[in-house]
């Protein structure tokens, strides 16, 4: 082993920091701004010195060294990384009409006559990802997954070459970056090409081409592939305060040396909005990237705060898509698949032909009036509509090319799953398979639904697994799940002792639940999320909604008569009420409230849980106070009452302090529950 004087290693260890230091400066010089001070041989030589004197120095290396971009060995896995704030998916607007509805709903909602400035940006074709840096180094990259957990990516995304190993300027001590990976056009194009060279299998389009190379379990393949970067958003960040505009924020990333799309520009109102998508639409085969719309974001951040989210989605932002992308193919036939409530629903099944992205074999017809509508016949060649994520339909036939002979498709008498009757809802467009829980497909929906993120969120439990429980007849009821041993589960096909018990642990967990987590889960007709925590808010346990008639379910707020026959329907159903019983006898359970209905000790307040409680899910504590009559919501603004923090509270809790809202820690939330009484 070679052995370095002190002075010499001194000297080395400061010229190994001026060669990074000059590397990183070069490099945001030609990524962030666009504006490169050297050549790229230049750029080499400083490379090579720097590979240099780090081979002679191996001590002096570091992570965040320019030369250590390719360093972790392959992966037997990707690790699970859960967001501590959700990577919330958009909106979609699919028309001028519905960007317009989208900025009156935001300023009605605010009481606002004035327009807005909007933060407008091209909507990349790639791959979320969220990057976390502390202390100005990169420790952390995870993809967006199902919005609350990802995949760990690190290794992979450090091999970007247009990514800072290390930020620039007074980075905060934790920040937490969002942006989209993709591969640039030329890129996709020159990598194809060198593939169909070697006789290697080609990728379909650049955002295929991204989202595989980011999940390569060696990241030197990844390091061999054309990716890059943008940035659109911070996450979490800690040490730092932050702009009062959304393009405020996009500077300081830019200021830190994190890519920024060229194109963000902050427009005046709807007409500005429109302006841009029409400018942007015009450019759209000229830009070095694939794009799929344009989003807006209010760049006001205290009107994103106030105004919150829906669902899984902001009330600030929306994505305004390019029109569908459409192919013509023939319908070779129709099949109906049966769902969750029974619903038959036809498919199409076309020649394979390649739109929007992807090949195409199937295709939504939506129902037999829709069928009707638009004059389908088996034979005919039809118009294939795809437009991003969404399922492809049939928009339209060419009657005059129909064939001789062709068909039209039939509304099945029989189940073709069960053999049960099939009954048309009366005024609905909907036929239904009339089996229940006697029909296979019946219960393969009902027990995914079960088993949702959203419902009961029952780890592991996938489609081809459910498959297997209900044809092996193990699972015919939702109740029958946690009857499930490990012995029995790893005795099926592609399921191992791990596996099993993995999915019995998970199983296990899925007991501890809220009321409107377990009404949804039911699957009643008509009841979706919000529905369910109306129901749950309202009644607070589910015996009084069992038992309640049409009347009082209608007093439930945004329940209209529909709703409310649907759920008392549910409930009367002897079979319903007894899988009900079943549930809670094999464990399942929730934190009691007391019904909004009665006495509302916490009407007028709202408040904010942030962290992690360790007695109950945050679910659970925002039923709990809603039951109570409080507004339970998502930021923190100045119309909020008390913050809740538990373990681990981070931007909401400065953001609480920072506003003077009065802040209480899990014991004070549980003996509020206990008295209900607020704090006083």
């Amino acid at each position: 082993m070679t052995r370095h004087s002190g002075d010499e290693s001194s000297k080395a260890a400061a010229e190994i920091e001026t060669l990074r230091r000059d590397i990183r400066h070069h490099n945001h010089r030609y990524y962030v701004l666009d504006d490169p001070e050297i050549s790229d041989a230049e750029w080499d030589r400083l490379l090579l010195r720097l590979r240099a004197l780090e081979a002679a120095h191996p001590e002096l290396v570091t992570p965040d060294s320019p030369t250590q971009r390719v360093g972790a060995a392959p992966a037997e896995e990707f690790a699970e990384i859960r967001h501590r704030l959700p990577m919330l998916s958009l909106d979609n607007a699919f028309s001028d009409e519905d960007v317009v509805g989208f900025d009156r709903r935001a300023r009605e909602r605010l009481g606002r006559e004035t327009q807005f400035e909007y933060s407008a940006e091209p909507k990349l074709d790639g791959l979320a990802i969220a990057v976390t840096y502390e202390n100005g180094v990169l420790v952390r990259a995870a993809t967006r997954g199902d919005g609350t957990t990802g995949e760990d990516v690190t290794a992979n995304v450090r091999t970007i070459a247009s990514l800072p190993l290390r930020l620039s300027g007074d980075a905060p001590p934790l920040l937490e970056a969002r942006g989209e990976v993709f591969m640039p056009i030329a890129g996709f194009e020159r990598m194809n090409a060198e593939a169909a060279r070697r006789g290697d299998k080609v990728f379909v389009n650049p955002r295929n081409a991204a989202a595989g190379s980011l999940r390569q379990l060696d990241p030197r393949i990844t390091a061999s592939r054309p990716l890059d970067l943008f940035f659109y958003a911070l996450g979490v960040v800690e040490g730092a305060r932050l702009p009062k505009r959304h393009s405020e924020v996009l500077q300081r990333l830019r200021h830190w040396g994190l890519r920024v799309c060229p194109e963000a520009r902050v427009v005046s109102g709807v007409s500005g909005c429109l302006d841009y998508y029409a400018n942007i639409g015009a450019r759209r085969a000229q830009l070095p990237y694939q794009i799929d719309g344009v989003v807006y974001k209010i760049d006001d951040l205290d009107a994103q705060r106030e105004l919150g989210f829906v669902s899984r989605a902001p009330r600030w932002a929306v994505a305004h898509k390019f029109p569908a992308d459409e192919a013509l193919t023939v319908l070779k036939d129709v099949e109906f698949q049966v769902g969750r409530t029974g619903a038959l629903t036809p498919v199409a099944r076309l020649e394979p032909v390649f739109v929007g992205g992807v090949t195409v074999s199937n295709a939504t017809l939506h129902n037999m009036d829709e069928i009707v509508r638009k004059d389908v016949h088996v034979g005919d060649t039809v118009v294939v509509r795809r437009a991003g994520d969404v399922i492809p339909e049939v928009a339209r036939v060419l009657p005059e090319r129909r064939p001789v002979g062709a068909r039209v498709p039939q509304m099945p008498m029989q189940c073709p799953v069960c053999g049960s009757s099939v009954e048309r809802d009366v005024d609905a467009a909907v036929a239904r398979c009339t089996g229940g829980y006697r029909c296979s497909a019946q219960r393969k929906e009902r027990l995914r639904h079960f088993a949702s993120r959203r419902a009961l969120d029952i780890e592991g439990l996938g489609e081809k697994l459910v498959d297997q429980l209900v044809e092996a007849a193990l699972v015919e009821w939702p109740s029958d799940l946690f009857g499930l041993s490990a012995e029995r589960l790893a005795a099926l096909e592609r399921m191992g002792q791990k596996s099993a018990e993995n999915l019995i642990g998970s199983i296990e967990r899925s007991k501890e639940t809220s009321l409107a987590r377990f009404l949804y889960a039911l699957g009643i007709r008509e009841v979706g999320e919000a529905t369910a925590a109306a129901l749950a808010r309202h009644f607070g346990d589910v015996d009084a909604l069992a038992s309640a008639d049409l009347e009082r379910v209608q007093q439930v707020p945004d329940v209209g008569p529909v709703v409310a026959a649907r759920v008392v329907e549910f409930f009367a159903d002897p079979d319903n009420r007894r899988e009900i019983e079943r549930l809670r006898t094999m464990g399942v359970h929730w934190a009691s409230a007391a019904p909004s209905s009665g006495e509302q000790p916490f009407a007028g307040l709202t408040f904010v849980i942030t962290g992690s409680l360790e007695s109950m899910g945050r679910d659970e504590a925002e039923d709990a106070l809603r039951a109570l009559g409080a507004k339970a919501v998502g930021s923190v603004s100045r119309k909020t009452s008390y913050l809740i923090a538990g373990a681990e509270a981070g931007s909401k809790l400065r953001k609480a302090e920072e506003l003077g809202v009065p802040v209480l820690d899990e014991q004070a939330l549980l003996a509020m529950l206990k008295t209900k009484r607020p704090p006083g």
